[in-house]
């Protein structure tokens, strides 16, 4: 495939390691030939780098199966996930998941991204609701100005709440930013 049809979200072979693509930007500068600015993820060790590609420049697609699976349980060797299909069991090193493990509940559907045969990377979805278990009270009348309150959701994230959030609520949180959204309906 050619550097200008690459796009977020497809995998990509390149120097013996398997990358995803995170961002996507081309750019035709004033002066010069144009190029796409790539932000790659390697799904082996987790790294981010940036790569440019020079227009018409051949880069090699990876194949990837999208499979359903449920989040178990996480233990010392990683997280264990289920496929919904055939019912067999997947550890994940919790090095290749990152920060997604914050955002999941244990029996939650996500789509995981599977390479040969191995579950290489998890797509979050964009909103998740978590339960509130730590937060300190609010403070009367402190409604007039935007402050925010460190509070912990279930899963282990930590995350700044507005002060009429109490313990026991459950909120949305952007899986992109951890940022607090709103109550949960």
């Amino acid at each position: 495939m050619k550097s200008q049809e690459v796009r977020t979200g497809i995998a990509l072979e390149m120097d013996g390691q398997v990358w995803l693509v995170t961002s996507t930007d081309h750019v035709k500068p004033g002066k010069g030939p144009a190029y796409a600015q790539l932000k790659l993820k390697n799904l082996k060790t987790g790294t981010h780098v940036e790569k440019r590609l020079r227009s018409g420049e051949d880069v090699e697609q990876a194949v990837l199966d999208r499979r359903e699976m449920e989040y178990l349980y996480s233990d010392g060797s990683g997280a264990v996930f289920m496929d919904n299909e055939s019912y067999d069991q997947s550890t994940i090193d919790a090095d290749i998941l990152g920060d997604a493990l914050l955002y999941l509940k244990p029996n939650t559907s996500v789509t995981t991204l599977v390479y040969q045969g191995n579950v290489v990377n998890v797509e979050l979805p964009p909103v998740v609701d978590l339960e509130i278990t730590d937060t300190p009270p609010g403070i009367k009348g402190a409604t007039a100005t935007n402050q925010l309150k460190e509070a912990t959701c279930e899963t282990g994230l930590k995350t700044r709440v507005p002060p009429f959030i109490t313990t026991g609520e459950t909120i949305r949180v952007s899986t992109d930013t951890g940022e607090y959204l709103g109550r949960s309906n």
